[in-house]
């Protein structure tokens, strides 16, 4: 088995790393790093800002067979400790990168700080509609699911108002390695993991969007209730006017989230 492999763009300005909290951002299927970067530079002075690539998405290589989300949780962890080895890190994801961090938090709970989950749930869909989704990719390519997207992505009047930014964002989906982007969808179909949120004992952060047909705000509470049962802390909040790609849409809004969310968990570990 060949762990799936992803790589990162730096979103905060160049500088040493270590004498800032370090933020690992993950994205949405479909999207790259350009999900994360208005939202990265607003905390730019604050935290040291590291986005990834999903496999053949961005910068990342195209992956070779499927893969869990569970390895893609992995595949971050290898991420940090190339450029900081064993660092504990902060982490926010959108979607599948928000599924990512659940397991994240599950997996590798000792790694983090605080845990932001966007636009996402411990199930996703259901597994017969990513397996469809995965062989009409396969077979007709991505650029088959831009107009699909661009209505789940974006709340109503967002492509009107952000025509350019919202094209550059379609055009990584259309760019997209159609294969790994099936092995995406094939993850997300064995996704499920409601019984092991209680498991989470790291700060958590659940963002919903008030217009997300994909991972309503009812998921965002069922992340919370279901951490908050096995003694972790989390709360919820619902982004207004937002649909599936609460940093993309809402930067200012989700920047202030995590500031609020770093601050407190950095204060509180410095406690301990």
């Amino acid at each position: 088995m060949v762990r799936p492999t992803v790589k990162a763009v730096l979103l905060s300005p160049v500088r040493e790393l270590g004498e800032r909290p370090l933020l690992v951002v993950g994205p949405s299927l479909g999207t790259s790093t350009l999900l994360w970067s208005q939202a990265g530079a607003l905390l730019g002075d604050d935290v040291d800002v590291v986005a990834w690539d999903l496999p053949g998405h961005g910068i990342s290589p195209a992956a070779a067979e499927t893969f869990t989300v569970a390895e893609l949780a992995d595949a971050v962890v290898e991420l940090v400790d190339s450029i900081a080895p064993g660092a504990r890190f902060h982490y926010a994801g959108v979607s599948l990168g928000g599924a990512t961090g659940l397991q994240l938090g599950i997996k590798h709970g000792e790694r983090l700080k605080s845990l932001s989950v966007q636009c996402t749930g411990a199930k996703i869909g259901t597994p017969e509609g990513w397996l469809e989704r995965a062989q009409t990719v396969r077979t007709q390519g991505t650029p088959v699911m831009v107009v699909g997207s661009a209505q789940r992505w974006f709340a109503p009047g967002f492509m009107e108002r952000e025509p350019e930014r919202s094209s550059r964002l379609l055009h990584t989906l259309r760019d997209a390695d159609r294969f790994s982007y099936a092995f995406c969808c094939e993850a997300l179909a064995g996704f499920d993991v409601r019984s092991e949120l209680g498991s989470i004992r790291v700060p958590t952060q659940a963002l919903a969007g008030a217009e997300d047909t994909v991972a309503p705000p009812s998921f965002a509470e069922e992340i919370v209730a279901g951490i908050t049962a096995g003694g972790g802390t989390a709360n919820a909040a619902t982004l207004a006017g937002v649909a599936h790609l609460a940093p993309f849409e809402a930067p200012g809004h989700v920047a202030d989230l995590l500031r609020t969310l770093i601050t407190w968990a950095e204060s509180a570990g410095a406690g301990k």
